[in-house]
């Protein structure tokens, strides 16, 4: 029973029964940080920082959002942590400083350089808002 345990796919992400919220729908500048400050505050954790750039690139690769380095320019911020336990990936509405998430997810090695399955959700439940096209 508790080898069945340890099977579990790596990284596996949770993001719980909570739907992509629509008001993202017209986001477009993203600024992404750890809940500890910028990837330029030199008390950061590496973890996070990598994290950081990890996310930077795949949202780079994505194309839908543009990223930006001041979050009074951004439509949304995305705060990470990366902890050997769990990596998180939240996102806040930019315009309201301080507010309750309006998503999020978590998983073991979510945020990895290369593989970010946290941002793979985010990417889909971001394109699940999205008008569809008449194609």
């Amino acid at each position: 029973m508790t080898a069945m345990s340890f099977a579990a796919p790596k990284a596996q992400t949770n993001t719980g029964d909570r739907p992509f919220p629509g008001v993202l729908r017209n986001a477009r500048y993203v600024y992404v940080a750890s809940y500890d400050g910028d990837q330029f505050n030199p008390n950061l954790l590496s973890e996070d920082r990598l994290a950081i750039a990890a996310v930077e690139e795949s949202i780079q690769k994505w194309g839908k959002l543009m990223l930006v380095y001041r979050p009074s320019e951004a439509d949304i911020v995305i705060l990470v942590q990366s902890r050997p336990s769990e990596d998180v990936l939240a996102v806040y509405d930019g315009r309201t400083p301080g507010g309750q998430y309006l998503w999020r997810a978590m998983g073991r090695d979510g945020l990895q350089s290369g593989e970010t399955p946290l941002v793979t959700s985010f990417e889909k439940g971001f394109e699940g808002v999205q008008p569809k096209s008449g194609k």
